[in-house]
């Protein structure tokens, strides 16, 4: 039997031992120095546009950067970094050469201790990945719990009649009136043969199924061109509750043309790159979307990447652009003429108005039903704005007149005229 050298063995833990001491001790040394705390919301406002943590960005990688370069030439370098370059030092010089001469922002007014609690914070460990979780659709259990109620009803009113039927048929089976004499039917009669010999059954059952089928097909008819809830897959997932929601992106930044324009227009993906371009991982909250996931969200950064040709890794565009074949949600008929500009710009007229609760949905959905009568109802509601609009003065002077009355809606201005929407 082999023996083992307790003596090599206890050497040999005792290497790894002093080994983790000198990169946990190391960890810690750069963070004493600083506060981390500090530190993120310093590098968030002033290095986050231009550098990522573990990946090349605009400019290097900044995860442990206190460890690559002595504090002293760090201080140097972000409080002038070309400054540091015309005076010939040469890491300086190499690293401008790397990075295509791009000239890094000096920052002046940060303290040493500024960049201090900077260092404590790009010298955190790199966390661990979670496990991906495949996102889950929330279920409406409003909606499924009606259903099993509606179907319980209809199940009770078909046993109702099917009770109803043979009773109906029990009590003509006893006693029937042939030529004026009453005689016994035999039970070889079928049943509908004596169902159909029951005038009152028949006219009543005819009027049931007329107005049953009139009910349908008036509310069949009414749901035409009406998608009220309508929630389209997209090519890529946008999720309004993340950007207008936590991040609150004002909507006319992605939809400018509603502002000036009949239509509010479909973004391009050059305005998606303005922000995008210094963000390819997600970094919010974790429990912002429901079942939804960081590997989720950066999966669909990347496909915005692949649409537009960018390259992630040498920051640069390659050319190589697909388009995106974005589903429309919200759609009026030809025969109807909206302008956004009209109610944006000149009504003032918030977009949840029309369009709901943007910046709570993770899937935008259709939320108003978007008929005539709809429409109608909010002109006859909303006043107009008449403050430093000098346009509608003359007209709301003598309009108040005309009706008696303070304030004008948008319906006494003219907003129930037929040929403003159909003309």
């Amino acid at each position: 039997m082999k023996k083992v050298n307790f003596h090599n063995l206890s050497s040999n833990l005792s290497l790894l031992l002093l080994a983790f001491v000198l990169v946990f001790s190391t960890s810690i040394l750069a963070q004493e120095n600083g506060d981390v705390k500090a530190g993120e919301a310093l590098y968030k406002s002033n290095c986050a546009a231009c550098h990522k943590l573990d990946k090349k960005g605009v400019g290097p990688a900044l995860r442990n950067v206190a460890e690559k370069y002595e504090r002293d030439w760090l201080y140097k370098w972000i409080k002038n970094s070309q400054g540091l370059i015309k005076s010939g030092d040469s890491k300086a010089v190499a690293l401008f050469a790397e990075y295509n001469n791009s000239v890094m922002t000096s920052f002046p007014g940060l303290s040493n201790n500024d960049i201090d609690n900077i260092l404590a914070y790009t010298s955190l460990p790199k966390p661990e990945p979670k496990i991906a979780v495949a996102p889950v659709t929330a279920k409406n259990n409003d909606d499924g719990n009606l259903q099993n109620i509606i179907l319980a009803v209809l199940v009770l009113i078909l046993l109702l009649l099917v009770i109803m039927f043979y009773l109906v048929a029990k009590s003509l089976a006893k006693l029937y009136k042939v030529n004026g004499i009453e005689e016994k039917i035999e039970p070889k009669i079928p049943l509908w043969k004596i169902f159909v010999k029951n005038q009152f059954l028949m006219l009543v059952s005819a009027i049931m199924f007329l107005l049953v089928a009139a009910y349908f097909m008036y509310g069949f008819f009414m749901q035409i061109g009406i998608d009220q809830g309508y929630a389209p897959v997209q090519p890529i997932h946008y999720s309004h509750k993340i950007h207008a929601g936590a991040n609150e992106i004002d909507c006319n930044y992605c939809h400018s043309s509603a502002r000036k324009s009949k239509h509010s227009g479909i973004p391009s993906l050059n305005v998606c790159m303005n922000c995008h371009k210094h963000i390819s991982e997600y970094n919010g909250e974790e429990d912002l979307a429901n079942g939804y996931t960081k590997d989720f969200y950066d999966k669909e950064i990347a496909k915005l990447y692949d649409a537009v040709g960018w390259d992630d890794a040498e920051q640069r565009y390659t050319g190589e652009e697909k388009p995106v074949k974005w589903v429309r949600i919200h759609n009026l008929p030809d025969f109807v003429y909206f302008n956004h500009s009209q109610h944006v710009k000149v009504a003032g007229v918030e977009c949840q108005t029309c369009h709901g609760p943007v910046e709570e949905m993770e899937i935008m959905y259709q939320h108003s039903s978007l008929t005539m009568g709809w429409c109608i109802d909010c002109h006859r509601e909303t006043n107009v704005d008449l403050e430093n609009n000098g346009y509608y003065e003359k007209i709301h002077e003598e309009l108040s007149k005309k009706y008696n009355v303070e304030k004008l809606t948008a319906a006494e201005l003219g907003g129930l005229e037929c040929g403003k929407c159909h003309y």
